[in-house]
């Protein structure tokens, strides 16, 4: 059975070395009409290395990773207070309820041009940005991980006299953590496809703008690794935040 279980990962793998075996192979053989614009995945490969070698690509990767993760820990941070309060709190829901409901609905890029104005094309542009995109599905699913516990295991707590604070701390917040991390889980990967979008459009530096620069002189193979670098830190952030789910809650769940 350990055998069986330290060969599943390697077996999963199999589908993609597939599809880029057949990528491969059709770039080579000429299946594909527009042989320019579909590069192999070696020489793509072989792009990668060139614009590591260089810098390049380390330079802009550690610009757009830097504005990520202070963007995203920054706004997860102030969504999960918030969220905590408002869960908690039905003063304080009833309160900031119908302001974030009328600005939640406003796409993270939709504030670019009035960020834009007010920041001017400076780091604190990109992180604003990516500070929104996190602050409210983070806000929202604490909240509704808090309000969906079982009120009567509240009860319970406090006639078996329980503190509030011990109350929070030891069944509220435990048991809202899977809607936390789900929240957290998502927006880490949309963190970095805004990230991206937002410096295609106004910031000089990054993925993103490297994206841009490579479809202005009609590089397929650059802009194939922009890509890949997306595809790759998406699923990194993802799969951290599975993982420490797992080590937070996959002992009682």
């Amino acid at each position: 059975m350990n055998k069986l279980n330290w060969l599943k990962p390697r077996w999963s793998m199999l589908p993609v070395f597939i599809f880029l075996l057949i990528w491969e192979m059709a770039a080579r053989l000429g299946l594909i009409p527009g042989h320019f614009f579909f590069p192999p995945f070696t020489a793509v490969l072989q792009e990668f290395y060139h614009l590591t070698a260089n810098g390049v690509l380390p330079y802009n990767f550690l610009r757009s990773l830097t504005r990520v993760l202070i963007g995203f820990t920054t706004g997860s941070i102030a969504g999960l207070l918030m969220g905590i309060l408002m869960g908690y709190r039905e003063t304080i829901n009833k309160t900031f309820h119908p302001i974030f409901s009328l600005l939640y609905p406003i796409p993270a890029l939709g504030w670019l041009p009035i960020f834009m104005l007010w920041f001017g094309i400076s780091e604190i542009l990109p992180i604003m940005i990516i500070f929104i995109c996190s602050f409210f599905p983070i806000l929202y699913n604490t909240i509704t991980g808090i309000k969906t516990v079982d009120k009567n295991l509240i009860k319970v707590a406090k006639t078996l006299g329980a503190s509030e604070r011990k109350t929070f701390t030891t069944i509220l917040l435990p048991l809202a953590l899977p809607n936390i991390f789900t929240g957290l889980r998502l927006e880490a990967g949309m963190a970095w496809r805004v990230i991206i979008a937002a410096e295609m459009v106004a910031i000089p530096t990054g993925i993103g703008a490297l994206l841009m620069r490579a479809e202005s002189l009609i590089r397929i193979d650059i802009v194939i690794v922009c890509l890949m670098v997306l595809s790759v830190m998406c699923l990194s952030f993802e799969r951290f935040f599975i993982y420490m789910e797992h080590k937070l809650t996959g002992n009682w769940r």
